[in-house]
């Protein structure tokens, strides 16, 4: 018997009446028919399979790519008197098989797993014995090798079609190109699948991008004026502390998060966060999926994102209680070169990967032909050194012969060697008066990483031994003795990376075998970075006009992004008056556009857009300090 879907939603959601596609979807479902659902962030994806799983007998089973995620949905469910479990890493054998019974034989509603989890032969036979109504693939862009987030384990989600064939399945991702949508249905073999798309349109976000030469100036700015929170998007865990320290010391109450930071203490952030006790939380990427703030006012990207689909995931966090909130890019010309080293440098082409494939089995001494049976151990840096190679483009590419069952690639290398200095500084000082051999070995660690005083950091101690001329063994033998002596919190382990080799060795030709796949995804990943150039330098056309177009919707021109405001409310007249002030500065002495935005009475905006107007007429040009002169 089918539950009405409606005194479900009242029942345990509160609500009288459902949003965009979301009857259409659940009733799609209920019906037993495949579907992919592409709603945009904060348009209630959960509840499209939450309520059909709740109108039929038997389980859910949601495959979810983030534990933080996947405990959010069940305390959520939980909290509504719903049975929910997770199996997430870290559980001991014994629990798997517990929590399993618990989904046979205890009236449970849904199981949330990992892709990782989905792939163990165990979890697999008893998905067999279970009754199960649906399954639902959150975040399913992930699915697809031309996705902004591809995760090979997603690739082997559609096991569960296999295991389960009369089963429907629903997908569901707030950010897919017609590509990727594409993608998701022949990988999970989705049958006859209904499509909806709800517009992506976030009609309260005012979308901007500001160019700055002092880009710290500009989000104090922008921090000051908040009523409620905000998010500040970085790219580095330095960059996260750094940025919240400074924001702390303008009076801009803040704190960071990042995936270095304890579990206890990242539980106890995000809630001084969501209660309002602390306004700006800078996080990395990771930060903020799975979590319901409605009152987010603004959120800030302090460098370029890797895609249009990352950003529009990332911004769309802003205003989901509807009201008027903001999204802002706060950059400079260098963070353009940043972004394509960053992300364009270290793609590994093929005539890379065939180099790595013949160093990797001259290193283990494999003759051609073969294939060795043994598990292998190796230090990951060690190796980059003995042939000059790249770090970064390296793991890139065992990371794709991993994808591509060349080699089976052990996940130990993310772990690799945690250091944290728990002595004060006195209390440093101090032991290093009485140990001064080894002062500029800590100096240099300092030096090198930040926030090791307030979480264990990676550590690379070949790279310490370099820039030291200490070697490698004195280093790790001293941070022993360190760890001994209560100075720091050390922890290594003997192998930071496990490879196996599934293939025998035939050089060149094994990487042929998928050499145009490589080129396809390299290519993808180019326009990304191509794309959301794109649109940080169009300042002609509407902001969420060439978002939405992207995802292949159109729309009229906002009005409130900056590219709207620039045409629309600034008229000739006040134009004119703001450039002869400008100039009457600018007469006296040179000056930045950090001095000329306190010295004038204007709107930041509208006298960043008349310098920006007299440099094109050639009025004033830039000195090689950033200030404005005449010309």
């Amino acid at each position: 018997m089918v539950k009405d879907p409606h005194k479900i939603l009242e029942k345990y959601w509160g609500f009288s009446q459902f949003r965009g596609s979301q009857e259409q979807i659940i009733e799609t479902v209920i019906q037993g028919r495949d579907v992919l659902a592409l709603l945009p962030t904060g348009g209630g994806k959960s509840m499209c399979y939450q309520v059909p799983a709740m109108a039929k007998d038997g389980l859910c089973i949601v495959v979810s790519p983030l534990i933080a995620l996947i405990q959010n949905q069940v305390d959520a469910l939980k909290s509504k008197g719903i049975k929910a479990l997770s199996l997430t890493g870290g559980i001991s054998f014994d629990e798997v098989i517990d929590l399993l019974d618990n989904c046979l034989y205890g009236n449970y509603k849904f199981l949330y797993l990992s892709p990782e989890r989905l792939q163990q032969e165990l979890v697999q036979e008893r998905i067999q014995q279970m009754n199960v109504n649906l399954i639902a693939i959150d975040e399913a862009h992930c699915i697809s090798q031309w996705g902004n987030d591809f995760r090979p384990a997603y690739l082997h989600c559609n096991i569960l079609r296999a295991l389960l064939p009369e089963t429907p399945i629903i997908a569901l991702t707030a950010t897919a190109t017609t590509k990727v949508a594409e993608d998701i249905i022949e990988n999970l073999q989705l049958s006859a699948a209904a499509i909806y798309k709800d517009s992506f349109s976030r009609d309260n976000i005012s979308f901007h991008v500001h160019w700055s030469e002092d880009k710290k100036f500009q989000l104090k700015n922008l921090c000051l004026k908040l009523q409620k929170s905000a998010i500040v998007y970085v790219r580095t865990r330095r960059a996260a502390k750094e940025l919240s320290d400074f924001l702390n010391t303008q009076k801009c109450v803040a704190t960071f998060f990042h995936g270095g930071i304890p579990k206890k203490e990242k539980t106890k952030r995000l809630q001084l966060w969501l209660d309002n006790k602390v306004r700006v939380m800078v996080a990395t990427n990771a930060f903020g999926m799975g979590i319901d703030k409605p009152d987010v006012e603004l959120v800030v990207h302090y460098q370029i994102p890797d895609s249009l689909e990352n950003y529009f995931q990332e911004a769309g966090r802003a205003g989901r209680d509807g009201t008027p909130a903001k999204s802002v890019m706060v950059l400079n010309k260098a963070d353009e070169n940043q972004v394509k080293r960053q992300f364009l440098s270290v793609l590994p082409d093929v005539d890379f990967l065939k180099l790595l494939y013949r160093k990797l089995n001259n290193y283990f001494q494999i003759p051609y032909g073969e294939m060795s049976a043994e598990t292998f151990q190796f230090h990951f840096n060690k190796f980059c050194d003995t042939y000059t190679l790249n770090t970064a483009l390296t793991f890139n590419g065992l990371r794709i012969l991993d994808q591509n069952s060349v080699i089976a690639l052990s996940e130990s290398f993310a772990k690799k060697i945690t250091l944290q200095f728990i002595a004060t500084k006195a209390q440093l000082f101090y032991y290093l008066d009485n140990h001064k051999s080894i002062a500029p070995m800590i100096q240099t660690i300092l030096r090198t990483y930040g926030g090791i005083f307030e979480h264990p950091t990676k550590i690379n101690p070949l790279l310490i031994s370099k820039k030291t001329n200490v070697s490698e063994e004195k280093i790790l033998l001293t941070l022993e003795q360190l760890h001994t002596d209560g100075i720091v919190d050390y922890k290594a382990q003997s192998s930071d990376l496990e490879i196996i080799f599934l293939a025998p060795r035939e050089d060149d030709r094994t990487i042929n075998m998928f050499s145009r796949k490589v080129k396809e995804q390299q290519q993808v990943k180019i326009n990304n970075i191509e794309s959301i150039l794109a649109y940080v330098n169009n300042d002609k056309v509407c902001r969420s006009k060439q978002l939405l177009h992207y995802f292949g919707e159109e729309r009229k021109a906002c009005g409130i992004c900056d590219v709207c405001l620039s045409k629309n409310n600034i008229d000739n007249d006040i134009q004119n008056l703001v450039a002869e002030d400008i100039l009457k500065i600018l007469r006296r002495d040179n000056q930045t556009s950090r001095n000329l935005t306190m010295a004038l009475t204007y709107k930041e905006e509208t006298i960043l857009i008349v310098l920006q107007g007299l440099l094109e007429d050639g009025y004033i040009s830039i000195t090689s300090k950033n200030e404005y002169k005449i010309t």
